[in-house]
């Protein structure tokens, strides 16, 4: 009798969930709605530099204005760890909602500067709120509880790339630029509201240390990835492989055109398909990284990403000859690695937030971004150079095996999982450094 109410019990426990908590059903509101603004955004403003000044350059460089930012992600990360995180979050937050509200003065072509500068600006606030929200939430959630957390925020982002896109774009079509930049600030002005009200009880900020001088404490969190032997491996593994996939960026229209045998219009459809995977994959990692770990959810997460560069480079070599044969072709590239992506992104981004102090998770979350985006962006710009005396298929090959060496790398790591012999006492040490570094409770 006993045993049968005890296992009645046991089966009514609810796997532990952030959404129980108020700060964090306000945090993730205020997510959805700078996603939703942020998405909308970005490809409008290279829209709207094409058609100020009749130039496909002028309009790319609004990517590179978004991308350079990364080289001030250590800064961001050293500032969110160094002040209450909170108080930057709202100001940044703020502070961005300002700097978009400039485009309002974009009349002409001579004012394109402008949208660069706004789109520099814009691009860098990411950095700040990515840092400074990794130790809010480290703050704010027990261990159990991050893996879902991540796998929530992952599947809003991964759905506002779906949706937001074609809204900013009718938008800008129907209403012009300035209804796509009252979305955007209206994005920034929600979140702010939501973290005023929210309530969580911070680790203090820390002074520098002693002898200690600024470049050092700014490259901790390069050092702190690396510290760990788990953690190191699947950084240099993310790094090795989503540095890879800038090659599959660089061929994505040869890819359409010879994999398709279409046009360049279909390549938001294809992407479509990706999203929609990438949807799915966020929503199922937070179940799958309870009973898989993060090195086992990071290493599928990759090994599906391969499979999907290689589905990429056989589609191409060997052309199927009806529509609807080259578009399952295609659902085979797209599927895995929507799937896979947010995997790799919550498997590293919980392990990174579990081992990490609460002090260290601002500098340790923009390495993480330093680590991914730039070799990502310098492969893009191997790739794209390399396309003018290299055949496209051959790069497909090598991103395809590349990502396939850094999967397998993590899957003979499993030495360094806490529960084998192996693995066990840098882990469990680490964590148990986390938590004496600052055991405060928090509250929602």
């Amino acid at each position: 009798m006993t045993t049968a109410s005890a296992r009645t019990s046991a089966t009514k426990v609810k796997p532990p969930s952030p959404l129980r908590r108020p700060a964090y059903r306000r945090l993730m509101v205020g997510w959805f709605a700078t996603n939703l603004g942020d998405s909308a955004l970005y490809l409008v403003l290279a829209i709207w530099v094409r058609e100020l000044t009749g130039s496909d350059a002028a309009g790319a460089l609004v990517f590179l204005f978004l991308g350079l930012p990364a080289l001030l992600a250590p800064w961001a990360g050293q500032l969110a760890d160094r002040v209450h995180r909170r108080p930057l979050l709202i100001v940044t937050n703020l502070a961005t909602a300002s700097v978009i509200l400039t485009l309002l003065l974009v009349q002409g072509p001579g004012q394109v500067w402008l949208i660069y500068a706004a789109t520099f600006g814009y691009g860098l606030s990411a950095y700040v709120t990515s840092a400074a929200q990794s130790g809010l939430l480290r703050d704010l959630l027990p261990d159990d509880e991050i893996g879902t957390a991540n796998g929530i925020f992952t599947s809003i982002d991964n759905g506002m790339r779906i949706v937001s896109p074609p809204l900013g774009a009718g938008l800008y079509v129907l209403a012009g630029p300035w209804s796509v930049v009252a979305v955007s600030v209206a994005g920034y002005l929600v979140m702010s509201l939501m973290l005023l009200t929210v309530r969580i009880e911070e680790s203090a900020p820390e002074p520098r240390g002693e002898g200690e001088s600024y470049w050092h404490e700014v490259s901790a969190g390069f050092r702190e990835l690396l510290r760990d032997p788990l953690l190191r491996l699947l950084t240099i593994a993310a790094a090795a492989g989503f540095g890879l996939t800038g090659i599959l960026n660089a061929t994505i229209f040869p890819l359409i055109e010879h994999g398709l045998q279409a046009g360049p219009a279909a390549l938001g459809p294809a992407q479509a398909i990706q999203g929609v995977a990438a949807l799915a994959g966020g929503l199922l990692s937070a179940m799958l990284l309870r009973r898989l770990g993060e090195r086992k959810l990071f290493a599928w997460g990759m090994t599906l990403v391969a499979i999907g560069s290689f589905a990429a480079w056989a589609i191409v070599q060997w052309p199927l000859p009806e529509e609807w044969m080259r578009w399952a072709g295609i659902a085979l590239v797209q599927w895995p690695i929507g799937f896979g992506v947010p995997w790799v992104v919550v498997g590293l981004s919980t392990l990174r937030m579990r081992l990490v102090p609460r002090r260290l998770q601002g500098r340790t979350s923009a390495a993480m971004n330093v680590s991914i985006n730039v070799p990502q962006m310098l492969f893009l710009a191997a790739a794209t150079a390399a396309m003018v005396f290299i055949d496209f298929r051959w790069l497909l090959l090598v991103a395809a095996v590349g990502i396939a060496a850094a999967a397998v790398a993590v899957w003979v790591g499993r030495g360094l999982d806490p529960d084998t012999a192996d693995g066990s006492g840098a882990a469990s040490t680490h964590v148990a450094d986390a938590s004496a570094h600052d055991a405060r409770p928090t509250s929602g």
